[in-house]
């Protein structure tokens, strides 16, 4: 079917991308509870699980490493739409093979798919330049941003439930998930990027992993807030890789406590996203909306690492919620530097960056949390993840400080 109108109007086409975006969360935050306990119940152990989480997370972004500069590159060449479709049929197979894994080597297998189709957020990230203003972008990345955090908040909660029932069931729901969205955007989703301001060919030698890594060499201007997206993904992977078994073994949570927890972490993402991102930029500009950001989360990951009860770690959630001030402020500040007719490639070469980090942070948050809970451990420390989490997110302050330039005042005193 060929895609609706691209001169769609603006404010339809953003609430078709951020409908999209639900939907592949929603389906995501399904699995997020039952996944590692599916895993224990393969290996008998939360530390055998621990390092098969992080085999799974370290395959799945070495996978995406490879995909994401060709997803870029497509997107660039021929439309954002094809590629968010692609997306959302690959992620439904995805499911489906999750759901009828036997042994620990399809899920294996699951990851590989999920890696090769995980395009959508990337691409989303394209459209909603393609479609908005410079000044407007951090407050349209914001939105995004809540996008994710109703799919976190509904997305848990449903899948604890539904797994409480069986751990398996969470991912036949996401499946339905992930095929609907893809019928949703071929019916409905309009193209972005009009024909006229496509890249002129498809470039296989810039479409290779480390090419679209060296591709961001043309944008010096970015190289340090790149360098920013890198370390915060590498911190945020703390989350996948560790919360569920920790707040199992530190907490004694069972998938339908941890999903209420993450709908709570959703809750507050939401709130910061849609009632304080907005202002906060207005009021003291993209830069120091992302050392603040960057700020809160050192806080917050600090107040996981030593909590010993767990409404403790619970006090830490509204804290560590304001990091989101982090990532829409960068993306607004790398987006100013970079032609219309790159955003695709730049997002694309961003998200390899997160693949990167994806590669090493899960195997590393894992094995840190599996000595740390073992009768190997020097000192029994679960909260050891969270700290070293800390750590990296102190580092991106550090980087930030450094490297991120403020926008012209003229720009700040206009956005909305």
């Amino acid at each position: 079917m060929p895609a609706p109108p691209a001169h769609t109007p603006r404010k339809a086409a953003l609430a078709f991308i951020f409908l999209v975006v639900l939907i592949d969360v929603l389906a995501f935050g399904l699995i997020i509870p039952v996944l590692p306990h599916l895993v224990e119940e393969f290996t008998g152990s939360a530390a055998g699980a621990a390092l098969w989480i992080g085999i799974f997370g370290t395959v799945f972004a070495t996978i995406q490493f490879a995909s994401a500069p060709i997803q870029g590159a497509l997107a660039d060449r021929y439309g954002r739409r094809p590629v968010i479709l692609l997306s959302c049929l690959g992620l439904g197979l995805d499911f489906i093979i999750m759901a009828l894994a036997p042994t620990l080597w399809w899920l294996l297998l699951a990851r590989v798919f999920s890696g090769v189709f995980s395009a959508s957020f990337s691409t989303a990230n394209a459209y909603v330049a393609d479609i908005t203003p410079p000044e407007q972008r951090a407050k349209r990345y914001g939105l995004i941003g809540a996008t994710f955090g109703v799919g976190f908040i509904i997305g848990p909660v449903i899948g604890g439930w539904l797994g409480g029932i069986d751990l398996r069931l969470p991912f036949w729901f996401a499946a339905g998930l992930a095929l609907l969205n893809f019928c949703y955007g071929l019916f409905v989703l309009p193209e972005s990027l009009p024909p006229e301001k496509r890249a002129r060919r498809f470039d296989w030698t810039s479409a290779r992993p480390h090419a679209s890594l060296l591709f961001l060499r043309r944008y010096p201007a970015i190289w340090g807030l790149a360098a920013v997206v890198f370390i915060a993904n590498l911190a945020h992977y703390v989350y996948p890789s560790v919360f569920v078994l920790f707040a199992d073994v530190r907490y004694g949570w069972g998938p339908r406590e941890a999903s209420w927890v993450l709908a709570l972490v959703g809750v507050c993402s939401v709130i910061v996203n849609v009632l304080v991102i907005g202002r906060v930029v207005k009021a003291v500009g993209e830069r120091r909306a992302l050392l603040l950001g960057l700020s809160c989360g050192v806080v917050g990951f600090v107040v996981y690492a030593f909590a010993s009860e767990g409404w403790i770690f619970l006090l830490g959630l509204p804290i560590s919620a304001l990091w989101a001030l982090a990532a829409p402020a960068t993306q607004a500040l790398i987006t100013r530097q970079v032609d219309v007719d790159m955003q695709g490639r730049v997002q694309g070469a961003l998200m390899s960056l997160v693949s990167v980090a994806g590669i090493i942070a899960p195997i590393s948050f894992a094995s840190v949390f599996g000595l740390f809970i073992s009768d190997r451990a020097p000192v029994a420390f679960p909260g050891a993840p969270w700290m070293l989490a800390a750590v990296l997110l102190a580092l991106a302050v550090l980087i930030a400080w450094r490297h991120a330039r403020p926008a012209p005042v003229a720009e700040v005193a206009a956005q909305p």
